[in-house]
């Protein structure tokens, strides 16, 4: 359990910012007139709604332990992988290969992270899975576009399990000199930079937004909103610098490292959707789509967070 009293105000502080703009959000439902403010209204209450559900799913999962935490993040990585291969297609080659995916790799990935093997979790995929299944697929004997079926499950599982997964090994984290507080509350500080870099950029975006960045991919996203958002979120990261080993220019560093690459992590699974011709990844969370709309940003960010932590702050 954790009760230190720096986990309690950062709590509280995620707390009130979601009361506080769910509350905006109510008076503006019913004061805007206009149907283009109005919708952007409901949409952006929509995201809060599924943001208060998130973020207590989250710090309920760190409150209750470690075991609960792998669990939840293999059952996301589990839900993501399947979005991800329903979205594109296979042929019943494939079938092995992602028998193996989703009821191996996912449970022997988080496996890793529950005992505390660095070496192996680190490996895993990107090395003994990607040699394995094109191994396993080519057995079926179908050489139909073997490449871009073999190329995209092994996409899928980098980015769904592989890359997500580093998000819940910052648990392993527990050598840190000088650094007294759980390794849970890296995950939190994570979660929460780029939960605010999400929120705020979407907010100066549609406030501020006129330049916009990459019209062909997401002509939502714009330079005023990557600025805006962005800078207010690693403003949030420095403030938080006391529930992290890191000084405040070191908490500054590491935020603009999250908020830039979930920025790309947004974009990149953007231009994906863009190809498969779908405006999102599945249904299940009210205003953001499937899991991987609300998980693109993390599974970039989560990667580089975890290795640059592990590589600068750990013995």
């Amino acid at each position: 359990m954790l009760a230190e009293p720096v986990f309690q105000w950062v709590a509280g502080g995620v707390v009130a910012f979601l009361a506080a703009f769910s509350v905006l959000g109510f008076v503006l439902d019913r004061r805007v007139t206009s149907a283009t403010a109005k919708e952007t209204v409901r949409n952006l209450n929509a995201r809060l709604r599924a943001w208060w559900a998130m973020i207590a799913l989250f710090a309920g999962a760190v409150v209750i332990g470690r075991v609960v935490t792998v669990v939840l993040f293999a059952l996301l990585s589990f839900m993501a992988l399947r979005e991800f291969v329903t979205l594109t297609p296979t042929r019943r080659g494939d079938h092995r290969m992602l028998f193996v995916s989703f009821f191996v790799v996912v449970p022997l990935q988080y496996w890793l992270i529950g005992i505390n093997w660095y070496g192996l979790f680190a490996v895993l995929i990107p090395v003994y899975v990607f040699v394995t299944l094109p191994a396993i697929s080519v057995l079926a004997g179908d050489t139909q576009d073997f490449l871009a079926r073999s190329a995209k499950v092994q996409w899928g599982l980098w980015l769904c399990v592989y890359a997500l997964s580093n998000a819940p090994a910052l648990l392993m984290l527990d050598a840190i000199p000088n650094y007294r507080l759980p390794p849970a509350m890296l995950l939190l500080y994570l979660m929460i930079v780029v939960q605010m870099s999400d929120v705020f950029q979407y907010v100066c975006g549609k406030l501020f937004g006129r330049t916009r960045l990459a019209p062909s991919v997401s002509p939502s996203k714009t330079v005023e909103g990557l600025l805006g958002g962005g800078a207010i979120a690693i403003g949030i990261g420095t403030l938080l610098h006391g529930m992290t080993p890191f000084s405040p220019w070191q908490a500054a560093g590491m935020s603009l490292l999250i908020v830039v690459a979930g920025f790309f992590g947004g974009l990149v699974l953007s231009a994906i959707k863009r190809d498969l011709g779908v405006k999102d990844w599945g249904h299940t969370i009210e205003g953001h789509g499937g899991i991987l709309d609300r998980m693109d940003s993390v599974c970039f960010a989560a990667p580089l967070f975890f290795h640059a932590t592990r590589y600068w702050f750990t013995v």
